[in-house]
């Protein structure tokens, strides 16, 4: 939020502001979904969401259901909505949908 403050190409900046409705895979029922930021550079505008690197890959396929291995398919399942959504949204007014990792973020 600080680089967002003190980058002069950023003309307009929220967070959480921008709630897009999606369809859960999980229970078939909709849901508001809040995107992390809305920026605007360049007169361009953009959603941006921020996520650990693991969970923007689908993962990946074991043998045994364990909690935890339920628990990522759930998210990928869930995220996927959201992000579909958010890119539909996006791609009415023209904007884009990014997402960003701790890679872009060199943290």
């Amino acid at each position: 939020m600080l680089w967002c403050d003190m980058t002069p190409s950023i003309q307009e900046w929220s967070s959480e502001e921008c709630v897009i409705p999606y369809k859960s895979p999980v229970d078939n029922k909709y849901h508001r979904y809040f995107v992390d930021f809305y920026m605007k550079i360049d007169n361009r505008k953009y959603l941006v969401e921020v996520k650990p690197a693991k969970q923007t890959k689908e993962p990946k396929t074991q043998k045994r259901m364990t909690k935890r291995y339920i628990n990522e398919v759930v998210t990928w399942s869930v995220n996927q909505a959201k992000w579909k959504a958010a890119t539909e949204f996006c791609l009415d007014r023209q904007w884009e949908f990014k997402i960003i990792t701790e890679k872009e973020l060199k943290v």
